[in-house]
């Protein structure tokens, strides 16, 4: 299943989020205050991370920020009603966010930047499984390469095959 985290001081714009993705088969995870959102991080894997600029006790870069080194593949998002080109450069910059939402927004901006965060986050995945997948292949074929190698210095001419005329 896929995971959203929301995070943002104002309850009614959470609720307000939750409701524009309720018909969606995510799991939404909303939170008011940065330290039970860091807490959700540790026990929790999601996909796509939301999280309001401005903020009492901890902004969103810095919240973003330990996001980042807790689940370096989630996708992060910035909400903000304060747009200011050197914040939005501070973001992207400190916290590696994917998209600046503004408040307020329109819904569908909001449904199209995390639909396709969640989408960006599944091929992320896919990805780095497929190179795992590689990986363990290729380990796989060096292993042999290494067998076959050793058969042929035990007993030269092991690893070839001599056809006569009709290929038996």
């Amino acid at each position: 299943m896929t995971h959203i985290l929301l995070l943002d001081d104002e309850a009614n714009i959470l609720n307000a989020l939750k409701r524009l993705l309720r018909d969606e088969d995510w799991q939404v995870d909303a939170f008011t205050d940065a330290e039970s959102a860091i807490e959700a991080l540790r026990t929790t894997t999601y996909s796509v991370i939301v999280s309001d600029y401005k903020m009492p006790v901890m902004d969103g870069v810095t919240f973003l920020q330990f996001a980042r080194q807790r689940q370096p593949d989630a996708i992060r998002l910035m909400l903000s009603g304060h747009g200011d080109r050197q914040s939005m450069i501070n973001a992207i910059n400190r916290a590696a966010i994917y998209r600046f939402l503004p408040k307020p927004w329109e819904d569908y901006e909001i449904q199209a930047a995390i639909r396709s965060a969640v989408d960006l986050y599944q091929v992320t995945v896919e990805n780095r499984q497929l190179l795992e997948q590689i990986k363990r292949q290729n380990d796989l074929l060096r292993r042999r390469e290494e067998e076959l190698l050793r058969l042929e210095q035990d007993n030269p001419g092991i690893t070839r095959v001599r056809r006569d005329q009709d290929g038996s």
